[in-house]
């Protein structure tokens, strides 16, 4: 157990060390930090690039995928040829239906006064925060 604690805080201080040498270069190298500012603003950039043509391409691909399908159905109902027996049946169907939807109201709006004039909505105990009292 004393082992692995000695190992473990024997890499820790050489990964330390080698962090303080990389920082230590990249500081000669780069004083201002200029380069690495481009660095990250090219990654940035590419990354947006890259996300850019990925979607892209993906709405290209899904709006062939539903063309492809809309052509396939207008080819199946194409081949099929409806009566006017089936067509009215199919309009009084979609009438009916749409007529059970809406309620029939007569569109009168009232508004009558409440005697009560006390309404918690408007109640300002409610909006105040009660801290506890403290024993001084």
């Amino acid at each position: 157990m004393f082992l692995l604690a000695f190992q473990q805080s024997a890499i820790d201080t050489l990964t330390r060390s080698r962090i303080e040498q990389n920082a230590e270069k990249f500081s000669q190298l780069d004083a201002y930090g200029i380069g690495l500012t481009f660095i990250g603003m090219a990654v940035v950039f590419s990354s947006l690039l890259l996300l850019y043509i990925v979607f892209y391409n993906l709405t290209k691909a899904i709006n062939n995928r539903i063309k492809k399908k809309q052509a396939q159905s207008e080819s199946k109902a194409e081949s099929h040829e409806l009566t006017g027996e089936v067509n009215a049946a199919i309009s009084t169907a979609i009438f009916l239906y749409l007529n059970e939807l809406h309620d029939k109201e007569n569109m009168v709006l009232t508004i009558n006064r409440v005697a009560r004039v006390y309404s918690p909505w408007s109640s300002k105990i409610y909006g105040l925060r009660q801290y506890p009292r403290s024993r001084g």
